[in-house]
C-alpha cells in the first residue's frame, strides 16, 4: 500500500510452515534482496534460514552490520554466534541440529554496550540505506509460526536515515566479535562438553 509517496508492507503472524508466504520467507527475500550493506538491531535472532542469506550476502561482499542484545547473543541456539563463526553446546552439552557456523566470520558483529538490566529490544534492519524492516517480529521460527506479530517493510531512504543513526548510536562503543563474557562461556563449556554432539 502507498501511505502518501512511500511504499509500505504489512504482514501479520503466525503462518504455517507449509504456508509460502510465512515471515521468515519474507525476511531472507529482503535480505537477499541487498546489493550493498544490511544494517540489524536485534533481540532475538535464531533463524538458520536467515543466517545462511547472510552469510551468502557476506560472501558476495555486501557490508553487515549487527547489534544483538548481550543476553541473547551467547545462547547456544543463537545465530549470532554463527555469523562468528562459532558453535556453543547448551547446558546438556548438545549442539543445535544444522547448525552451520560462518566459515568466513563477520567482523561487523556485536554487543551493544547498556545500562545495567536494560535490554536491546530493538528488531529492526535496513537494507542499502533505502529500506527498512521493523515490528514486533522476532527473527525466529517462533514469531513466524507460532507467536501473533507484526512485520512491517517501509521502502523510504529518509526513514532509513532515523534508522541508521540508531543503529549508529548502538554501534558505537559496542564491542565486536567473540567478547571476554563469550569467551568465559566458551572455555566452561568447552571444559564440560569438549566440542558438544549434535542434537538429532
Amino acid at each position: 500500500m502507498q501511505v502518501g509517496n512511500v511504499e509500505v508492507e504489512v504482514l501479520f503472524a503466525p503462518h504455517p510452515k507449509r504456508n509460502a508466504d510465512h515471515g521468515l520467507n519474507w525476511l531472507a527475500a529482503l535480505l537477499a534482496s541487498a546489493k550493498n550493506q544490511i544494517d540489524m538491531a536485534l533481540f532475538v535472532f535464531s533463524a538458520q534460514q536467515l543466517a545462511d542469506v547472510l552469510e551468502e550476502r557476506a560472501n558476495d561482499g555486501v557490508k553487515i552490520r549487527l547489534v544483538a542484545d548481550p543476553g541473547f547473543a551467547s545462547r547456544s541456539f543463537s545465530e549470532v554466534l554463527d555469523l562468528l563463526g562459532v558453535a556453543l553446546p547448551d547446558r546438556d552439552c548438545k549442539l543445535e541440529a544444522h547448525n552451520k557456523p560462518f566459515a568466513k566470520p563477520i567482523r561487523g558483529v556485536g554487543t551493544p554496550r547498556l545500562a545495567r538490566s536494560d535490554t536491546l529490544h530493538h528488531k529492526f534492519a535496513v537494507i542499502d540505506n533505502k529500506t527498512v524492516v521493523t515490528g514486533s517480529f522476532n527473527w525466529s521460527p517462533s514469531a513466524a509460526h507460532t507467536n501473533d506479530e507484526t512485520l512491517l517493510v517501509i521502502h523510504s531512504p529518509q526513514l532509513s536515515k532515523h534508522f541508521t543513526r540508531e543503529m549508529d548510536r548502538l554501534w558505537d562503543g559496542a564491542e565486536l566479535g567473540i567478547t571476554p563474557h563469550l569467551q568465559r562461556k566458551f572455555d566452561r563449556q568447552r571444559i564440560r562438553c569438549g566440542d558438544g554432539v549434535e542434537r538429532a
